[in-house]
């Protein structure tokens, strides 16, 4: 988006003058003004997806790609299967049920203690401005690391016929960079609003038809140094499979909006093949 912005309309919350805007296109996009922190927020609540396109200077994005290329045979790997809503097979429904149906995923995924301790990733992560700029987006009050040393920031790679399956996320928002496109595919598709969780519609009639190939899909163009904001707890998507032998890399940015919150056991297990 391209948000209209008075410079001297600042507010609290930035780092030194230089550590940021090193790393990001701070003129393009001020992420410490509070009418473009307005004007964002608007974005993700009317859209419930937001894109920041070209946030990573090409300096940044080159440094985290060539590592990440280098670190690649680092990566653990999965592949299996789930359910769209990330929960065990329900008995009272039919397996072709949309409560039931079984999808695909695969990735391999680089932990936070495997990302370099010189990567501009562990800066950016820990940035005061992006920190306050995210919480006043998300309507957070605060945000804090995982409290496992693997889960807060994850490089995924997607090679060729590698996807993630059509779901539903169990956190209220998520936050990626795109590090490397594939030649082809690799696209993120979304239904906004599939479910109302919070009133307990599962949404089972509109999930069924998107999983029948019957319902329209929206797709979002991302581009590699793009951010992304979305709110994927109601929204059903996915993304499709890598076409190609250029690996999709996409750099997922976790945070908790409490302190000293770990990834459960299962979870890491599940993810990373470890616990620490």
């Amino acid at each position: 988006m391209t948000a209209s912005v008075t410079p001297s309309t600042t507010v609290p919350g930035v780092d030194a003058p230089d550590t940021l805007s090193a790393l990001v296109d701070l003129q393009r996009h001020p992420l410490h003004n509070a009418v473009y922190r307005r004007d964002c927020r608007q974005t993700l609540d009317d859209d419930g997806v937001l894109v920041l396109k070209g946030l990573l200077r090409e300096s940044t994005l080159a440094a985290v790609a060539n590592d990440g290329r280098a670190r690649q045979d680092q990566a653990f790997y999965t592949a299996g299967t789930h359910t769209v809503y990330l929960t065990p097979e329900d008995p009272a429904y039919p397996a072709a049920h949309a409560r039931n149906r079984a999808v695909v995923s695969s990735k391999g995924c680089l932990t936070t203690d495997q990302i370099a301790p010189a990567s501009p990733l562990h800066t950016l992560y820990g940035s005061i401005t992006l920190q306050a700029f995210l919480c006043s987006v998300l309507g957070e009050s605060a945000l804090h690391p995982y409290a496992d040393p693997l889960s807060s920031i994850n490089l995924h790679y997607a090679g060729d016929g590698q996807e993630l399956g059509w779901h539903y996320d169990n956190s209220s928002f998520a936050i990626t960079l795109l590090i490397e496109k594939p030649r082809d595919g690799g696209v993120f598709e979304y239904v906004k609003g599939a479910r109302d969780s919070a009133n307990g519609d599962m949404g089972y009639a509109l999930t069924q038809r998107v999983l029948d190939g019957a319902a329209p899909v929206q797709r979002l163009v991302m581009e590699e140094g793009d951010l992304v904001l979305f709110r994927g707890r109601d929204a059903l998507h996915r993304v499709t499979p890598t076409i190609g032998e250029r690996t999709r890399m996409l750099v997922v940015l976790a945070y908790n909006t409490e302190p000293d919150i770990s990834l459960s056991e299962s979870a890491r297990m599940t993810f990373y093949g470890r616990l620490g």
